[in-house]
């Protein structure tokens, strides 16, 4: 695939942003200033980004808790996300939550998730068996984990989708841990993409920290959705590079395997491909770098003079 100068620096930029925002969303944790658990981001940049990239304004995705870039490539507002994680009446779920969970805005197609995993892939199934029956060009995108592969739900979703070709890219971030349970301990095959076989669709493996990589195959199954030919299961195999939350000290990772995942960062890859094109400098990632800070620190500046939201709500929104 051939991509200009200005949209690698826009992946870029949201990469750099994830990852940024990330960390000072942990700092903060750290501050006492976020109430419950934050998931980090960290070695899923390129899925998230290159994945979202890869859809059309009238697309939906279902992102998780690892997925900040495809908030943000949809125009979830840093403000708004960062009153989402400070609990403030502003954010998107109106101070009921604290980090990514519900985190959900149709306006911008962006489907809100549960714990609950993989709630949300029967949601983003029937959405696009909705586009299908309306005769729709539009796509449905749901990312979920190893540990939601190993779930009845997740395989209901797929069968339900290859039966009916629905217009659906089911993308598998495959991280080796599902919280402290090793891949090994949860299947005996090699890769979560062979199960595509099973239920009559395309499965395809990426370096899920790859973001060229990904961003290809993501953009030719959505191409292979939007035309009629149904769904497709990417599995991008990836590290998780911090705890399941803040609360975990990943003991239980052989250090030796980060420290070989490490040697693989998605951003420093597409970095050095930038730099080889000479669409990257040591002054320029400084400039970028300084940018995103800023914007980050206005983000935080606006949340925190946000109030919370009122008491006397606490009810509204709430469905038995």
């Amino acid at each position: 695939m051939d991509f200009t100068p200005d949209w690698l620096a826009q992946a870029h930029y949201w990469m750099r942003f994830t990852r940024a925002f990330d960390e000072r969303i942990l700092n903060l944790h750290k501050q006492s200033k976020i109430a419950g658990g934050c998931f980090s981001q960290l070695g899923h940049e390129a899925i998230s980004v290159g994945a979202a990239l890869a859809l059309g304004p009238d697309d939906v995705v279902a992102p998780m808790h690892r997925d900040l870039g495809a908030y943000l490539v949809r125009s979830l507002a840093p403000n708004r996300l960062m009153a989402q994680f400070l609990g403030r009446a502003s954010g998107v779920t109106g101070g009921r939550d604290a980090n990514l969970h519900g985190c959900g805005d149709l306006s911008l197609g962006i489907v809100g998730f549960v714990s609950h995993l993989p709630a949300s892939m029967p949601v983003t199934i029937g959405m696009a068996h909705a586009f299908k029956i309306k005769g729709e060009p539009r796509v449905a995108m749901n990312f979920f984990g190893d540990g939601s592969s190993s779930q009845g739900l997740c395989h209901e979703a797929m069968n339900w989708a290859a039966v009916f070709q629905l217009p659906v890219v089911l993308i598998c971030e495959n991280n080796q841990y599902a919280y402290s349970t090793p891949l090994s301990r949860q299947m005996r095959i090699t890769n979560i993409a062979d199960r595509a076989a099973g239920y009559g669709m395309p499965g395809v493996v990426v370096d899920g920290n790859d973001f060229f990589a990904v961003h290809e195959a993501v953009a030719a199954a959505v191409d292979r959705a939007r035309s009629g030919s149904g769904p497709t299961l990417i599995e991008c195999k990836t590290m998780r590079m911090r705890g399941h939350a803040i609360h975990d000290n990943m003991a239980y990772v052989p250090p030796a395997l980060l420290e070989e995942w490490r040697r693989r960062d998605p951003i420093m890859r597409f970095e050095q491909a930038l730099r080889d094109q000479g669409l990257l400098d040591d002054a320029a990632l400084a400039d970028l770098q300084a940018r995103i800070e800023a914007e980050i620190d206005a983000a935080q500046d606006y949340a925190e003079r946000c109030p919370y939201p009122d008491p006397t709500t606490v009810t509204e929104g709430v469905f038995a």
